[in-house]
């Protein structure tokens, strides 16, 4: 029987959400600085849905960098034995000739996405492994009551309406502008960065910018699929500025679980749109780091 990797990947999520846990919100200043989960030899994080499924080891292992069993062998290290690993998943394109194509024309071929899956194991699952990808530096972690200068730069670089008092954070999409409440109305820098960025990700898909849309999908549920998006962007960057992500919407999780009952595509679905949305922030932040310099 052919597997359905989507629906093995959204029941692995929905058994965590049932039981209370919401696999993206984790206690990240416990591992200041050790937040994106990647690859121990290359440094290159992973992306996606593979990032809330690593996480979900977050309070097992010292720092969320993983190797393949193969890797770990050409380190000249090793998998000790009785470990078990953790499925990491990629969209692999397979490319098919029509039959009735003629010549070699290269547009004939057609690429059809494909989900693929391999296994990692956590550096703390290894032994005799070389220093350079074993040990980590343990940073300071920032003050939770006061701004930070590096995000309110970030935050700035977005060039976002970004407009702050009232007692109120949401995103208006007809004016496109953010509004979030002052900075000391909140109890911790932490929440006063994960609503901004979390307001921040819905700003991402207006029509000229990502241009999101979710209705005909979804239906009834593409408001709470935009939440869950919005809630996944929030979190990665709050990995990334290592802040402790905050729950912005809690009552969205039983209309969550139902999505993921109904598509077994939608986690899927929600932290690609979740990547583009940090990675386009982040393109604004460097462009305007360029633009600077010139």
């Amino acid at each position: 029987m052919k597997r359905n990797l989507y629906a093995e990947v959204s029941e692995r999520i929905l058994t965590q959400m049932e039981a209370g846990i919401v696999p993206w919100v984790k206690p990240w200043r416990a591992r200041a600085g050790r937040n994106q989960p990647h690859n121990a030899l290359t440094r290159r994080p992973y992306s996606g849905c593979n990032i809330p499924l690593l996480w979900a080891n977050h309070d097992r292992f010292d720092v969320p960098a993983y190797l393949t069993f193969k890797q770990a062998l050409e380190l000249g290290g090793n998998v000790r034995k009785g470990e078990h690993g953790f499925k990491v998943y990629y969209v692999k394109i397979f490319r098919t000739r029509p039959k009735d194509a003629e010549g070699d024309d290269g547009d004939a071929f057609r690429g059809y996405p494909m989900l693929r899956e391999y296994t990692v194991f956590n550096v703390s699952q290894c032994e005799n492994l070389p220093a350079k990808v074993s040990t980590y530096e343990t940073p300071t972690p920032r003050h939770t009551d006061q701004r930070d200068p590096t995000v309110d730069e970030f935050l700035a670089a977005t060039d976002c309406d970004l407009r702050f008092g009232g007692n109120q954070a949401y995103y208006k999409p007809f004016e496109d502008y953010v509004a979030v409440p002052h900075f000391r109305d909140f109890d911790s820098a932490d929440t006063f960065y994960s609503t901004t960025f979390h307001e921040l990700g819905h700003w991402t898909g207006h029509t000229k910018r990502l241009a999101r849309e979710f209705g005909k999908r979804f239906g009834d549920r593409a408001y709470a699929a935009e939440e869950l998006v919005a809630e996944l962007t929030s979190a990665f960057l709050c990995a990334e500025f290592d802040f402790n992500g905050k729950l912005q919407h809690a009552d969205y999780i039983g209309d969550w679980i139902k999505l993921f009952k109904s598509d077994s595509r939608a986690f899927f679905t929600a932290c690609s749109k979740a990547q583009a949305a940090a990675d386009y922030l982040r393109g604004l932040a460097v462009a305007s780091d360029i633009q600077q310099a010139a």
